[in-house]
């Protein structure tokens, strides 16, 4: 298995046994690499143009000039994000982007939001499998400070996710949600 295998294998939500060596391998091969950057991220100053350059090579693909993040960042994978064009992170949001994170043009994330695509299996013989779920997130899309995201999770355009919710559902553009769990508040 390659990179682009796992990566496509995540976003398909198959499980991983994390004990196969080849998948170990990888997963170890890109968490160091996350790692290498967000490091170099979190511990300096940097420009505009420098932070769209580390968030290229933490994503290996282009990010546009337009996206803008104040550290610090984290990340655990970082091969599995994509950014739209004028996306803004606020300091502290935290990605577990192994299932893939999407993220439409416009969308602000407030401080500590966090995103998580991982989860494991419910049966405790197979609890140390883990499982894989994208989450995607629409255009000009609000998200409060101290979100959180859970896998699989759909957020349509224009919504806006109140601070401190946990959205386990899907999320129909126009909408306001908020709560533990989220709940709809209102359109918009």
């Amino acid at each position: 298995m390659d990179m682009d295998t796992l990566i496509e294998y995540c976003r398909q939500g198959k499980s991983l046994l994390e004990d196969d060596p080849q998948v170990q391998s990888l997963l170890t091969q890109s968490g160091l690499e996350a790692q290498k950057i967000t490091v170099k991220l979190n511990s300096n100053s940097h420009t505009q143009e420098e932070i769209v350059q580390l968030f290229t090579e933490l994503t290996g693909r282009d990010v546009d000039p337009s996206f803008v993040c104040f550290p610090p960042f984290y990340s655990n994978f970082g091969k599995n994000i994509s950014f739209g064009k004028d996306v803004f992170l606020n300091m502290g949001c935290t990605f577990q982007d192994r299932g893939g994170i999407h993220i439409g043009d416009g969308t602000m994330l407030g401080m500590n939001v966090t995103i998580a695509t991982l989860n494991h299996e419910l049966e405790p013989d197979k609890r140390h499998l883990t499982k894989a779920e994208p989450v995607h997130i629409g255009q000009n899309v609000w998200i409060g400070s101290s979100a959180t995201i859970l896998p699989g999770v759909k957020i349509g355009d224009n919504a806006v996710i109140g601070a401190g919710a946990v959205v386990t559902k899907n999320v129909d553009p126009n909408t306001v949600v908020a709560g533990v769990p989220a709940q709809f508040m209102k359109h918009i």
